[in-house]
């Protein structure tokens, strides 16, 4: 049987819009990107979204929205100001505002901070060394709804006042015109916010691997690892993770 012109354009229309009809009815046809973070599946908490899950590219009306945190609460914890732009801010920007401070303030921060709001369980072993703010502090204490063991990390991870002084303030050799020391986490080869590509050099990873994990060919070995994050777009402890893993497997 042959078909005319017409009739074949028509079925393929029906055939084109009624895929997608289904596709819709069935939820497999999305338009943008689902930011839903995955949920606890069993326990005192099973159903709840999980701030482990939180992405770098959540915004904070995101965060606010699926975990029921008011925006003005996100903004006055992680010195964002609040305007209408407050709601549209990407979690993962957090770190180009703490990008000269040796402690990381990121996405891992505000996944941690939301599990302390809400009162949700969090692995503090996965944490390390992810710092707060010290305005988040009385925002937190005030809900009353942190467990005993987030109350004591919390405690000892409020980045320390003199540090932001040393992150804003020069230092002698800077006045002098030559780089600051570099020497950053030398003792116990931890990666911090001012460990350069040299370092990781110096503790036995490769440029091979370096450039594995960053993706692209590696910088300067004097760049910061995390200044050079915060130029690329992606999330300092993303890479902070995998890099350190290669540190260790070097000892």
């Amino acid at each position: 049987m042959k078909l005319n012109s017409f009739i074949l354009a028509a079925l393929i229309v029906v055939l084109l819009f009624g895929g997608i009809g289904v596709s819709t009815a069935l939820n497999w046809w999305q338009t943008e990107s689902s930011k839903t973070p995955a949920k606890f599946v069993d326990g005192e908490y099973s159903g709840q979204y999980n701030p482990a899950d939180i992405r770098g590219s959540y915004t904070f009306g995101d965060v606010s929205e699926l975990f029921e945190i008011p925006l003005s609460d996100l903004a006055a914890a992680f010195r964002v100001p609040v305007d209408s732009e407050t709601a549209s801010f990407t979690v993962k920007d957090l770190e180009a505002l703490a990008v000269d401070l040796p402690v990381e303030v990121g996405t891992a921060s505000v996944r941690m901070f939301v599990a302390f709001y809400t009162g949700l369980p969090y692995d503090l072993s996965v944490a390390e060394e992810t710092y707060l703010f010290p305005e988040a502090a009385p925002i937190l204490k005030a809900q009353n709804k942190m467990l005993p063991e987030q109350v004591a990390y919390l405690e000892s991870h409020l980045v320390p006042i003199n540090e932001e002084l040393n992150a804003t303030s020069p230092t002698p050799a800077d006045t002098q015109g030559t780089p600051p020391s570099t020497e950053v986490g030398q003792a116990d080869r931890t990666i911090t916010g001012k460990t350069t590509f040299q370092n990781l050099l110096d503790w036995g990873v490769s440029q091979e691997v370096i450039e594995k994990i960053i993706g692209e060919t590696m910088p300067a070995p004097q760049v910061i690892l995390k200044d050079f994050a915060t130029q690329k777009g992606v999330e300092f402890s993303t890479i902070k993770t995998q890099l350190q893993a290669e540190v260790d497997k070097s000892e």
